[in-house]
């Protein structure tokens, strides 16, 4: 790392150098960001998950920064071009567009009109021009025709000087950074309808003929605009007002008045409009979309991080239904630990005698497997399908909770639920995942590319690795946030901990097949291809619920075992009984297990531990229903209240599923009674609220709801 770079990035994050330097070289070290924000707290000082993603994504800008500074260098090298005023100004260049306006003018170029001038032998001219001396330009140009070199006049003559001077206007760092700030604080951001596109473009009727400040432009706007260009049905510029813009290239360009700055003017106009407008249009057009998607990618991971945080019912016997009117309900009984033990379909929504059967087949089911929840999908019929459980009089201890099943069919068509079920349709999968999903969200959720949830906003319109990386980011924050039971996870959930990845989480259940269960966390080291730094890396996160180590349940780290083992000993006790007696923990003087490695920040975190072992950071279960008597939208009526369940959060305001099939939008001023810049300071996805119906537009799908009254 650059040495120059631990203090600028500590002054950008508002950290100490000493700590960026502590996580670039941790991340050298292979070290997973979860792993370094849990057990290497006094090496970082205590920054988290957050504050060490922003210093690796600001190490990674830098050296790409320096990659392109190098290729730079090396090029003038090469050619001769490289002076030591030219090397000091690209050593000092500190963002990119600043590098590449400096290397602008010693870029090899294909033809241009300007090159095509200078092969006719007009460069002193222009040269002579562009000093804007007295100098008669019409009279100089007269030396310079020459039908040989294809210059006929002496009009032909200022204007090919006039390109070249253009060229040169272009080029100048000055020029193109006064331009940048212009276009960054005053562009507009602009569309228009493209003739004859009125009807198919009906959707982006809002942005016919819009404008507003570049700079204060919301994201999801952004995105929506750049989609109806695309579509063919936009047309978009950004651009800040010309007249301001030329008068930059007059400041910075003209140094007379006479007729030579009257052409140098001229050469100015044609140089913004031709070469420099459109180049920055271009620039800014990328630092406008890349600044919308980071918008739309904090937002689609926030609310994944808040859908993956879900209460878990836990370990169940669980029925699901995965609900439908013609092909009837699929039902699966799953165990506690989410193995299918039974599958049937049943119909209740068809006739009377089909109803009975399905009434007469469930109850049976439910007394035979014991089941102690039932979790219907929220899809097609599943209002009508939860209603139909519900008249059958089971016993109040059996829940029966609506399952949000945004993706389940893509799990149950995937080569993961094809590899768990080999020998069961899609129709098995979708239910099993619906009652599993409804015993761990979280463990379910894991097998379902995330962008097929449905929580984000334009996720199709982002750069796609960006929020793969991102929504990835998040998966296995949340995963190692919880934690895993070694032994019940599956290989999509152990792929996302710290230090694992595919192939060593695939090696841990072929090694769980084929020799049992995990009796500790030492056994681990028994899988093939899990080395000691993998085995740093996961170990913390891997919990093992009947180890005859005690720890092992816990998320204190192997390599903290013998201070815990220091720590009973001292209060004359076993690890299990310090872990089980708060007095016992009170004697225990933390000052005294401080070493030149471990301080008080991890010690804290060991004793925590302790007290609650293996805690879950998820809520608790709480179950919900909908309003029995609204199934359907023509069910809803302004000014009635109902219960509903987060189920989105964009810029722009919250959606919620009221059980009609079809989700209601709070708009962000209908949030709450006062103003408010971000819906997530007041919703969360899966939030359960109570709102106010304000507008129904059955036509149209439409509901609008209010959480303000």
């Amino acid at each position: 790392m650059n040495p120059n770079y631990s203090s600028r990035i500590a002054g950008e994050l508002k950290i100490r150098p000493d700590q960026v330097n502590s996580v670039a070289a941790l991340l050298d070290e292979g070290c997973a960001i979860p792993f370094i924000a849990r057990y290497r707290k006094e090496a970082t000082g205590s920054l988290d998950e957050v504050a060490i993603m922003a210093v690796r994504d600001r190490l990674e800008q830098l050296a790409l920064l320096d990659t392109r500074r190098a290729a730079i260098v090396k090029s003038l090298a090469e050619r001769e071009l490289l002076t030591d005023e030219l090397s000091g100004r690209l050593t000092g260049a500190n963002t990119l567009a600043v590098l590449e306006d400096i290397y602008l003018p010693f870029r090899p170029k294909r033809r241009t009109r300007a090159s095509a001038a200078k092969e006719r032998g007009l460069e002193p001219l222009a040269r002579a021009v562009f000093e804007q001396s007295s100098l008669n330009p019409e009279r100089a140009a007269q030396n310079f025709v020459d039908a040989d070199k294809g210059v006929n006049t002496t009009a032909e003559a200022l204007a090919g000087a006039g390109d070249i001077m253009a060229e040169w206007i272009s080029e100048n760092a000055d020029v193109r950074a006064a331009l940048r700030r212009l276009f960054h604080n005053r562009g507009e951001l602009q569309s228009k309808l493209v003739p004859g596109k009125e009807e198919a473009g009906a959707k982006f009727r809002d942005y016919f003929d819009a404008q507003e400040k570049i700079l204060s432009a919301p994201g999801h706007r952004i995105l929506a605009v750049f989609r109806g260009e695309k579509e063919g049905i936009l047309s978009v510029s950004l651009r800040p007002p010309e007249a301001e813009a030329s008068a930059i290239v007059e400041k910075l360009t003209l140094k007379a008045r006479n007729d030579s700055a009257r052409l140098v003017l001229f050469a100015g106009e044609d140089a913004y409009k031709r070469l420099i407008a459109p180049s920055l249009e271009t620039e800014i057009r990328n630092d406008v979309k890349k600044r919308a998607d980071e918008e739309a990618i904090t937002v689609f991971a926030s609310n994944l991080r808040d859908l993956l945080y879900t209460p878990p019912l836990g370990g169940k016997r669980v029925m699901a239904l995965d609900p439908g009117f013609r092909t009837g309900a699929k039902l699966v009984c799953l165990d506690s630990q989410g193995k299918l033990l039974h599958y049937d379909t049943i119909f209740p929504l068809h006739s009377e005698k089909e109803r009975k059967e399905a009434a007469a087949k469930t109850l049976k089911l439910c007394k035979a497997y014991d089941i102690e929840a039932i979790a219907v999908g929220s899809g097609t019929a599943g209002r009508e399908t939860e209603s139909f459980v519900k008249s059958l009089g089971l016993p109040k201890s059996v829940l029966v909770v609506m399952v949000n099943e945004s993706g389940a069919s893509i799990y149950s068509a995937s080569k993961i639920a094809r590899e768990e079920f080999p020998d069961h349709d899609i129709t098995v999968r979708g239910a099993v995942s619906i009652g599993r999903r409804l015993m761990d969200p979280l463990a379910e959720l894991v097998k379902i590319d995330p962008k097929s949830i449905g929580v984000g906003q334009y996720q199709h319109d982002v750069d796609q690795s960006a929020l793969k990386r991102s929504l990835d980011e998040v998966v296995s924050s949340c995963v190692n946030s919880v934690g895993v039971e070694l032994n019940t996870a599956s290989k999509e959930l152990l792929t996302y901990v710290a230090g694992l990845g595919p192939a060593i989480a695939k090696n841990i259940v072929q090694w769980r097949d084929e020799n049992g269960r995990f009796g500790s966390r030492k056994d681990l080291k028994k899988v093939q291809r899990l080395g000691l730094k993998a085995f740093q890396q996961c170990a913390g996160f891997l919990r093992v619920r009947d180890s005859k180590t005690p720890l092992d349940t816990t998320a204190v780290h192997p390599e903290s075992y013998h201070i815990v083992e220091k720590m009973a000993k001292d209060v004359d006790a076993s690890v299990k009984l310090l872990m089980q007696d708060a007095d016992l923990r009170s004697k225990v003087r933390l000052d005294r297990y401080i070493t030149s490695e471990i301080g008080l920040p991890t010690l804290n975190d060991i004793i925590n531990e302790l007290a609650k072992p293996g805690l879950d950071p998820r809520a608790e279960f709480e179950a919900f229903s909908f309003n029995e008597d609204v199934n359907l939208l023509e069910d809803l009526q302004p000014g009635m209240k109902l219960p509903g369940i987060v189920t989105n959060i964009t810029k722009f305001g919250a959606f919620v599923d009221i059980g009609v099939h079809q989700d209601g939008l709070v708009h962000i001023s209908e949030l709450a009674d006062r103003y408010v810049s971000d819906p997530a300071e007041i919703v969360k996805v899966q939030q359960q609220v109570q709102v106010t119906v304000l507008e129904v537009d059955i036509p149209r799908k439409r509901i609008s709801l209010s959480l303000r009254r």
